[in-house]
């Protein structure tokens, strides 16, 4: 089932998700609810409090191409071990639609997390895989990407994002 997005500025976007405790049907039927839900936007990356979810979970599929098979990885209580290297990316977001911004990022990261059975992993990312992953990481922290901005451009955007709001609202 495709789920509503929220968009910024909805407030819900800044709760920080809670441990997941319970690896039940019910989690597994949210997880594929926002692989649904991510791909039908489009997007590479989806976490749980973008849907109004409060929950430490995020999913990724960075495979670009139609042709390449579906690479999805699921994220439960995950946490960034270690960083390396920096690099700017231009990135997108769903509860951003249609915004792109250069954000700064760690080149290479490790993160440990439990996959959607509550077996734990741990996996050294780099490239697209590694900024979806701090990207997603974020949301569950309750941090945008606009908390990434600086204050002018930051303020420019929450201004565009706001009327566009309004605009929804007044439909």
């Amino acid at each position: 089932m495709i789920r509503p997005i929220l968009f910024y500025p909805d407030k819900r976007l800044r709760d920080p998700g809670k441990e997941v405790e319970e690896f039940d049907a019910e989690l597994h039927q949210l997880i594929e609810d926002m692989a649904e839900t991510m791909y039908a936007a489009p997007g590479v990356g989806l976490a749980a409090p973008q849907l109004g979810i409060s929950k430490r979970l995020f999913i990724v599929d960075v495979a670009s191409d139609e042709d390449e098979p579906s690479d999805l990885r699921v994220f439960i209580n995950p946490e960034i071990i270690a960083t390396e290297g920096e690099m700017t990316f231009n990135e997108g977001c769903l509860s951003f639609p249609g915004v792109r911004e250069d954000i700064d990022r760690a080149e290479r990261v490790t993160v440990k997390a439990l996959d959607q059975d509550g077996q734990p992993f741990e996996l050294e990312a780099d490239g697209l895989l590694g900024i979806v992953i701090q990207h997603e990481n974020d949301h569950l922290n309750g941090e945008l990407m606009i908390d990434h901005l600086s204050v002018l451009r930051r303020r420019m955007l929450h201004r565009a994002m706001s009327k566009r709001a309004a605009a929804d609202a007044a439909q």
